[in-house]
């Protein structure tokens, strides 16, 4: 009887999420508007804070330097301590873009408590922007391994000037190559959008809020009214506390793009654990109650239908089996984005598994003191 109450619950909640989850699973949020473009171009600053990327910041540098944007627009590097000669390398590359004059590299400077280190580099370089004789109306808030292609800062800001939005955000495509990268990446969007519908974040009615850091579009005077930075100064999950506070200012958008892409390589399984491991658990506000439902919810929903499917019999294998389907089926527009076979989709269940054991690596560091670990710094401790 447990096991027929294990399948139907089971399959009763892939139905909920496919029907009624805001269609998330359909990747339909796409930046293939086509907006007018503003009778005045506004003024932007793309802001990239930067601490040890080498490997990628030339390039970012030059993307977003050749951006074929009409109005005024700068970009302002801050050099978070860097060890790799990140600085240099950046303003090396701004000479092959032929604009190299509007690129403006600021050294960080030591890191105060209660901030965590990108958003601390944030701060300064939205003050470096703010100190421009003409302040930017729109500020562009990008990491250092992302690159545009010419004509995305251009849709972005028709796009958030005709919808009056105060923040714009694309959800990056991530680096898709590794056999590591092909197992786990493209679950890693799909259980983003499933946390957030991105129908439900572009909804003004709706409460749902989130973004994705990686290429953020935020209207300055909409910033300055919900706080600035400092009022999400302590947030791992920098990009949806920012949505947050901005939600209330205002409508937000965020949606996928082949447009922009991240170029930040995840050679091995041990590099997406630890970009996993960094967040996940500050997603659920550092709570072992909330650690426990989360491991127990995944394995319902992810473990159960397949085990079922495989060593069950009669109404217990049959339903597992179908939610099996359901969840490979649901799993299928976001490998297409990833340009991915199919039969990935059967393998949903075990990539679930590795992302809950990431989660609890996650929890793990944090009891250890060791929270939030990333490039050198720990920015949550646990007790």
């Amino acid at each position: 009887m447990i096991f027929e109450v294990l399948a139907l619950l089971g399959f009763a909640v892939w139905l909920y999420l496919v029907i009624a989850h805001g269609g998330f699973w359909l990747c339909s949020q796409r930046d293939n508007w086509k907006p007018a473009p503003p009778a005045v171009w506004p003024r932007v600053a793309a802001v990239t804070p930067a601490r040890n990327e080498a490997l990628a910041i030339g390039e970012c540098v030059v993307s977003l330097l050749r951006q074929d944007y009409p109005g005024d627009w700068t970009v302002i590097l801050v050099d978070d301590d860097s060890s790799d000669g990140t600085a240099s390398i950046a303003s090396r590359a701004a000479v092959t873009s032929d604009q190299q004059a509007r690129l403006r590299v600021i050294a960080g400077q030591p890191l105060p408590p209660g901030w965590t280190g990108k958003l601390w580099a944030v701060k300064e370089g939205i003050e470096a922007a703010q100190a421009i004789a003409n302040p930017p109306d729109y500020l562009l808030l990008t990491d250092a391994d992302i690159v545009y292609e010419p004509a995305v800062l251009k849709g972005l800001v028709s796009h958030a000037a005709n919808e009056k939005l105060v923040l714009t955000s694309l959800m990056v495509k991530l680096r898709c190559e590794s056999l590591a990268e092909r197992s786990l990446i493209p679950a890693f969007i799909f259980f983003f959008q499933m946390l957030y519908p991105f129908s439900w974040v572009n909804r003004a009615n709706r409460t749902t809020a989130a973004a994705a850091g990686g290429c953020m579009l935020v209207r300055a005077d909409a910033l300055r009214e919900a706080g600035g930075i400092e009022a999400i100064r302590g947030a791992l999950i920098d990009d949806c506390a920012l949505a947050k506070i901005l939600k209330a200012r205002g409508p937000i958008w965020l949606g996928l793009t082949e447009r922009v892409r991240s170029i930040r390589p995840y050679p091995d399984v041990e590099e997406i654990r630890r970009m996993v491991a960094r967040s996940a658990y500050a997603q659920l506000h550092y709570s072992p109650l909330l650690l426990a439902g989360t491991v127990l919810g995944m394995g319902l929903i992810y473990l159960a239908p397949p085990l079922l499917a495989l060593f069950a019999s009669g109404t217990a294998q049959i339903f597992g089996g179908a939610t099996w389907m359901l969840m490979a089926i649901a799993f299928q527009p976001t490998l297409r984005l990833y340009r991915l076979s199919p039969l990935w989709g059967l393998a949903l269940p075990a990539i679930a598994l590795c992302y809950m054991l990431f989660t609890l690596d996650s929890a793990l560091q944090f009891a250890r003191g060791k929270g939030g670990q990333w490039k050198g710094r720990i920015q949550a401790t646990g007790s």
